[in-house]
């Protein structure tokens, strides 16, 4: 089969395929969905070096586990959940050094309005409690629908909406404070 027979083909038809020995297969899922995978554990993460050894330990796992891929999801739902598990993992090794409470903020030296204000969405999203931040990222930029995140989270819709409603409130709260 060739390349641009793949790129005419589903995510679920490409897991197939790989599942049944096609050594080409995985190779499109990747170039389809490694930037959105890298986008969600640069998020999740906050740490370069530490989204991309979960983004590579995702797609492994990925590969090797195709077949316990059931098809109750879309295939994109189903890596998104491999990412940020990989991500939560390599989170839950991280002990920090110290204490960053004890710390003042650094003060961006950028003065670009635009910069300034994604440092401080980022640095409040920064805040939030770890689930929220994750439904957060996932529904509001990623672009997944409520019932694809509960997917990924392994948790009810409704749970999903309100950890995005708290944190919404959150970020609120935190961004319009001095």
């Amino acid at each position: 089969m060739t390349l641009s027979d793949l790129a005419e083909r589903t995510d679920a038809e490409l897991l197939a395929l790989h599942t049944s020995g096609d050594p080409d297969a995985f190779g499109e899922i990747f170039r389809r969905h490694k930037d959105k995978m890298w986008a969600v554990a640069i998020r999740t993460t906050r740490d370069p070096e530490m989204a991309s050894d979960a983004v590579q330990d995702a797609f492994l796992n990925a590969f090797r586990r195709a077949d316990s891929f059931r098809g109750t999801a879309q295939v994109s739902t189903w890596l998104h959940r491999i990412v940020v598990n990989a991500c939560l993992d390599r989170l839950r090794r991280v002990r920090p050094t110290v204490d960053l409470a004890d710390h003042d903020p650094v003060e961006p030296r950028d003065h670009h309005h635009s910069v300034e204000v994604q440092m401080d969405v980022r640095a409040a999203l920064d805040r939030l409690p770890q689930a929220q931040r994750l439904a957060l990222i996932l529904v509001d930029m990623q672009g997944l629908s409520v019932a694809e995140a509960a997917a990924v989270l392994e948790v009810a819709e409704g749970t999903v909406k309100s950890r995005c409603a708290r944190g919404r409130a959150a970020l609120a709260g935190m961004l319009s404070s001095p």
